[in-house]
């Protein structure tokens, strides 16, 4: 089972076709991204403080269809291993009313130490294990 982010479309969100904007699945995928790591006891902002930051390399979003002003949906969050210094969280956005897949993405990453070298520390290790 995957992890899973309950939302609400806010109007703001919405341009001027009545629907979310784009570039805001973006924010929905990154929140969602940032409550998985914290529900697996990683802090995002204890290791950028610690030097090691996480960056996304690649995004992928598929759109399916339209969220308006005042849709609940969640956001499903999997994981997996791409190799050795990559990894990958497959997300969806599914709208709550009926289940409807809105959006699959694939958002490509891997983690850099001080010196902008790639490596995985132990912490996020534990999610492949």
């Amino acid at each position: 089972m995957s992890f899973q982010v309950e939302f609400k479309v806010r109007d703001y969100e919405c341009d001027l076709q009545g629907i979310v904007n784009n570039s805001v699945y973006f924010n929905y995928l990154e929140h969602a991204r940032h409550e998985f790591l914290a529900a697996k006891n990683i802090d995002f902002a204890q290791l950028a403080r610690d030097k090691v930051n996480l960056v996304v390399i690649r995004s992928e979003m598929n759109y399916k269809d339209s969220l308006k002003p005042g849709d609940a949906f969640y956001v499903e969050v999997e994981v997996e291993r791409l190799s050795r210094l990559k990894f990958a969280f497959n997300q969806k956005v599914i709208r709550a009313a009926d289940n409807k897949l809105m959006l699959d993405a694939v958002v490509t990453g891997t983690s850099v130490n001080e010196k902008g070298r790639p490596f995985v520390p132990e912490q996020l290790e534990q999610l492949f294990a």
